[in-house]
């Protein structure tokens, strides 16, 4: 009878090897956690490879620059931003109760990844990338163009004042967004995004709302 072979149990599991667009991913989500801690401007791409273990090297061959990955970066926000977006608009039919739940979905969305106002609004960006610039712009004027749209849909429903102007109200609606965030910014996270949020919908929507409602 062939003796029993002994089984090796100290045999180590292989690592999972990524492959490119999960690595790509990966780094990423590293430089947006970086840059919530310590600044965009601050972040080098040997910080990121320091936080993930790699070479600055390997960084390289995923991303030719420190610029392509803020690009990319960027892009993970719109996408995440505007599927945000219209998951809370579809939960309502009405156009106010749409637009309360994409300002608190928002406003959620930064308290859970605080480095994203510091990329949208990055001076520091904008002036290194003509494409950085060209996306905070579309990411901004396409967000306007969805809120200004449910307020002409209040006003054709007669929900909100006839005289509103969407596009200036629109404006308004992302400008609340930056002031909880700066707000929260200088107090150190003393005051709650989302608290601080509820509290401020209702004087907009009291701006806006019909007066026949």
């Amino acid at each position: 009878m062939p003796k029993n072979i002994p089984i090796n149990n100290t045999e180590k599991p292989r690592k999972h090897r990524m492959g490119a667009e999960e690595r790509q991913e990966e780094i990423v989500q590293v430089a947006i956690d970086l840059a919530a801690k310590v600044g965009v401007e601050s972040v080098t791409t040997q910080d990121m490879a320091d936080a993930m273990g790699l070479t600055q090297g390997a960084i390289f061959r995923h991303f030719p620059t420190k610029d392509d990955i803020w690009v990319a970066a960027i892009n993970w926000v719109r996408r995440r931003l505007m599927s945000i977006v219209e998951a809370a608009a579809a939960r309502s039919e009405n156009p106010l109760e749409a637009l309360e739940g994409i300002f608190l979905a928002h406003v959620s969305f930064v308290a859970k990844h605080p480095a994203i106002p510091r990329l949208v609004f990055s001076d520091y960006l904008l002036r290194r990338d003509t494409r950085l610039k060209q996306l905070i712009q579309e990411i901004i004027t396409g967000y306007e163009s969805r809120v200004a749209g449910l307020l002409g849909q209040a006003k054709a429903a007669g929900l909100a004042r006839p005289d509103l102007d969407e596009g200036s109200a629109a404006t308004l609606f992302i400008g609340m967004v930056q002031g909880l965030v700066l707000q929260s910014n200088i107090f150190g996270g003393r005051r709650s995004l989302l608290d601080e949020a509820k509290k401020v919908f209702p004087i907009y929507l009291n701006g806006i709302r019909s007066r026949n409602q």
